[in-house]
């Protein structure tokens, strides 16, 4: 197991077109979750709210198949653990993979191919705004759970007491953002995260940046293609302006929120659950808008998300792809994910919106109907972007930034222009090519 998973880590591909090569299969042209009998024991691995009840739920309903759940650390930790266990060959039958950081997974051979199993599901039941995350070199390496379309969440109240027009396009955002300091000097109409790149990398997407493409046999890398440049100097330039705050998205974000210092911000649909969730006391004054476009026309991205994957060298692959199919396409699947408390998570599968929608109810909006700004956005979301091969990498570039933007001893530009150098240069350092930009 250990040479095989070393052989695969070395065969790291230059482009997600290779992936269709070698370094994605097995030596018999036919991936191993392919086969296997539908029964039997399945180990699982998340860090998603809710794993251990959906595990419990489907355990309940299919006596053949037990699933143990084993909760993990989120972000980097629990990727490096998950690529210690595929060269131990301790691997789970079952892993989240979070959609930027799946091309890194498939095309370093740490996980499987998923084409011959739940290939067909995918193409059936998923929009190609997710599946493009999903379905890399013609060939499937995850099954989708969750979408996470952009949404403008702001304060109804203030919004209405000040006559203050929900904006439209990023020129109202700002005059809006304008307005909202003038009638209330402590309070701000956005946020620019110091510690979070997602949701500046959604906004490039939106913009129709291509932070990375394929050729034949490279990848091109532009973080700063034109798209991104314009998005970067316009939040760059409202943080330099102090009219959006800089902060840490977590604690001093929702401190921020609950004394009214934050009216308004970019967020996804399932932000609508987590500010329910944490700031409850603000029942009824809150709603939520599709996010501004540049050009008034509906454009969306996706600001999270993620996926299941069955890790390289799995034990009970048979089973693991039944158990993966039913906690991202069944209704009961569905209603296991949001029977542990409030959430607005929006399902990639748009047939089960209906079952998470009825879970979270209207009140808290005030009877809004907050899944159909969600649906609309996730209609808009633009079509052709790819994930790069070491998000975690550019993540950590675009993060050790972030706060000199805050103080203004950096350019947001300038941390695009860094953080794709430093991308580059981990490519090539792990021998893929890369062509100029």
């Amino acid at each position: 197991m250990l040479r095989r998973s070393t052989a695969a880590l070395a065969c790291s591909v230059s482009a997600l077109a290779l992936l269709a090569t070698a370094c994605g299969g097995t030596d018999q042209g036919a991936s191993p979750a392919t086969a296997g009998a539908k029964k039997g024991k399945v180990t699982f691995w998340s860090f998603l709210k809710g794993s251990d009840q959906v595990a419990e739920a489907f355990n309940r309903s299919h006596p053949d198949i037990e699933v143990t759940f084993e909760t993990v650390p989120s972000g980097q930790e629990y990727y490096s653990k998950l690529t210690n266990a595929v060269k131990a060959g301790t691997v789970p039958d079952v892993a989240v993979v979070e959609y930027p950081h799946l091309p890194e997974f498939a095309a370093q051979g740490k996980i499987e191919d998923l084409s011959g199993t739940l290939g067909p599901t995918v193409k059936e039941r998923f929009p190609e705004a997710v599946r493009q995350l999903v379905d890399l070199g013609g060939r499937t390496w995850a099954v989708p759970r969750d979408a996470a379309p952009l949404t403008l969440m702001y304060r109804k109240d203030f919004f209405t007491r000040h006559k203050i027009a929900v904006p439209t396009t990023w020129d109202a955002y700002r005059n809006m953002t304008e307005q909202v300091r003038k009638a209330d000097p402590d309070a701000r109409g956005g946020v620019l995260y110091t510690d979070n790149p997602g949701l500046l990398t959604a906004l490039a997407w939106q913009a129709g940046g291509q932070w990375f493409t394929t050729g034949k046999d490279a990848w091109k890398v532009t973080l700063d293609d034109a798209p991104s440049r314009k998005v970067a100097d316009y939040w760059g330039g409202l943080a330099r302006e102090d009219l959006v705050r800089s902060l840490s998205s977590l604690d001093p974000f929702w401190t921020s929120v609950q004394k009214s210092g934050t009216v308004a911000y970019v967020c996804a649909s399932w932000c609508a659950g987590a500010h329910q969730a944490t700031v409850p006391d603000q029942k009824g004054k809150w709603a939520v808008a599709p996010v501004p476009t540049w050009d008034g026309r509906p454009a969306s991205a996706m600001y999270g998300g993620s996926s299941f994957v069955i890790p390289k060298g799995a034990d009970n692959t048979g089973a693991a792809a039944e158990f993966i199919k039913w906690i991202t396409t069944d209704p009961e699947g569905m209603k296991a994910w949001v029977s542990s408390g409030t959430s607005s998570m929006f399902p990639a599968d748009p047939k089960l919106v209906p079952v998470t929608k009825a879970a979270f109810g209207t009140a808290y909006y005030g009877g809004q109907d907050v899944y159909g700004v969600g649906a609309a956005s996730y209609g808009a979301i633009r079509q052709g972007w790819t994930w790069g091969p070491v998000m975690g990498a550019t993540n950590t570039a675009l993060v050790d930034e972030l706060p000199k933007v805050a103080d203004g001893t950096a350019s947001l530009p300038e941390v695009l222009a860094l953080a794709e150098r430093t991308t580059v240069a981990q490519m090539r350092q792990r021998g893929m090519k890369v062509t100029a930009p």
